[in-house]
Order: structure tokens, then sequence, then C-alpha cells
């Protein structure tokens, strides 16, 4: 069984592995080398420049503005949308009360129809949900000022209009459209553990709350650290990008109190032909995603509890 194994091994990542090296690895590596020249992105033609794009990179304010804002979105969406996730993947499964002559640990009434629900948002495109969100957030004609007018509220924000609230709004059609992914994802796991630990819990005198945190939580750590990572990438890469792309005015503003890493790098790219610049951008991008995923890879770090 031994002998040929290793042959075995590599002839079959041989070839993932080439392509990986060769559509992930290597444009890594070109950015990095292109972000220290002065390429337009629009020429073949370039020149060495050192490090002079880090240090203007360094001294952009609106480079520091947009790194603010993708650290909010890393730090607080994957906080709100998976902690939501939970409430909601807990309360279908377990949240219940008994019924009679059914068993001890159910979900509310109705748990079927709400994960669909929860689901709906992950059938419909992010720049969809974006485009009907602007106009929901429309300060004249928009549902939600409606909504306010419609019961006696003299409150009229401008929603993506207002430099204060506009990264809020935005941050709000995240969540809404990713955390039924999540509340399934949560859901299977806790489908998978054993119904007779919640009952031996509550025989014991546990509530839902301690049966939440001393059960359903250290069993689904894994599931739940690996949605952190991945909710973390989303808010630092593409969904940011699109949300925040077809929103919001300029796009990025107003007065840039939109603008996130990732946007910043398209704009300076295609928008002012400065590809060596937004290369730079990325490469910053891409560090700041590197230690997100190792920082909370490292503090969610526990022992592996099995069942």
């Amino acid at each position: 069984m031994q002998h040929g194994k290793y042959r075995f091994i590599v002839g079959f990542l041989a070839l993932p592995l080439g392509l990986y090296a060769l559509f992930v690895v290597w444009p890594f590596l070109q950015s990095i080398y292109y972000s220290f020249t002065d390429w337009t992105g629009l020429s073949p033609e370039f020149t060495m420049t050192g490090f002079g794009n880090y240090s203007r990179m360094l001294e952009d304010e609106i480079f520091w503005k947009s790194l603010r804002h993708s650290l909010l979105f890393a730090l607080l969406l994957p906080v709100v949308t998976i902690g939501l996730a939970l409430f909601f993947a807990f309360m279908i499964n377990v949240g219940g009360r008994k019924r009679r002559n059914g068993p001890v640990i159910t979900g509310v009434r109705g748990s079927a129809f709400y994960k669909i629900v929860y689901f709906f948002p992950q059938v419909l495109s992010i720049a969809i949900v974006a485009l009907l969100f602007a106009f929901a957030y429309n300060p004249d004609s928009g549902a939600i000022n409606s909504v306010l007018r419609g019961i006696g509220l003299d409150v009229q924000p401008l929603w993506l209009g207002d430099p204060d609230l506009a990264l809020w709004a935005v941050m709000a059609v995240l969540v809404w459209s990713t955390v039924g992914f999540f509340v399934v994802l949560f859901s299977a796991g806790m489908a998978s553990i054993p119904a007779e630990m919640y009952e031996a819990a509550l025989l014991d005198g546990a509530n839902r709350v301690t049966t939440f945190f001393r059960i359903t939580l250290p069993l689904l750590w894994d599931t739940v650290q690996s949605g952190w990572v991945y909710m973390g990438i989303l808010a630092l890469g593409a969904e940011s990008f699109a949300v925040v792309q077809i929103m919001t005015t300029g796009p990025g503003g107003p007065d840039y109190s939109t603008t996130v890493m990732v946007l910043y790098v398209y704009q300076k790219a295609f928008r002012d032909g400065q590809a060596a610049y937004a290369t730079t951008i990325g490469v910053a991008l891409l560090v700041v995603t590197l230690a997100f995923a190792a920082v909370v890879m490292r503090l969610g770090r526990r022992e592996r509890l099995e069942y």
C-alpha cells in the first residue's frame, strides 16, 4: 500500500497546484513587482521607482480613510453577522418550546419556513441587493423614509447622502445580504449535535442560554471560526466593493466617507490610470487580509471537541 504513495499524491496535486500558482500566486508576485514602478496600466513601458509608491501611500489621506473603513468592516461585520446568525440558527433548531407528544428539543414553529426566508437574499446577486437598497435609502421617495413618514415620525435622514450615516447604511446592507448564509450553515451544524446532550443539560436544570454557551457554541466553534474568517474576507473584498460602488455617490462619498481599500484600488487603476500605485494599495490590502485571518485563527484556537 505504501509503494508509489508519493508519486500518486504528487500526480493528483501537480495540476491543481500548478493552476493555483499560475492564476493566484503569480499575479500576486507581479503586483508586488509593479508596486515598485511607475506603470500606468495603459503602456508597456515603465521605470523602477523603488519605494516611492509606498512613501506616497503613507502620506495619502484618502488611503488612511479607506484603511479605517476597511478595518471597521472587518471588525464589526463578522461580529454582527455571525452573532445574529448564531441566534437565529439556535432559535430555529433548539429554541422552541416542548410540544405535546413531541421531542424535548425542537425549534420554533415554522422553522423550515424561516430557513427559506433567511436564505432568500443569497439567491439575489449582490448588485441587485445594492440597487434595491439604493432605492430604499432615497431620502425623497425611498421606502425607508416613506415608512417613517407613514408612522408619523418627523425624521427624514439623508442616509447615503449623510457622511455620518452612509457607512453604517452600507454595512447594514452587507449584514442583511449575508446573515442568511450563515444561518443555514450553523443550522446544519446544530442539526448534527445529538439531542441527548441538550436533554441531559435540561434535566440538570440548564436553561437555553446555558446550553448555547456550554454545548452549542463549543461544538460549533470550528465552523464559527471558519465563518468569521470568510466573512472578514468578504468585508475586505468583493462584497464591500460592490455595495459601495453601486450605492454611494462618487462612488465612495460623500467626502470619501464610504471609500474602502478595494474601491480605492479600482479607482486608482481604472479611473486615474495609476496602476502601479493601485498595486501598492493592493499589497497593503493583502497584508491586512492575511493579518486579519492570522489573528482570528490565533485568537480562536482552542481544543477540538468531538461528540
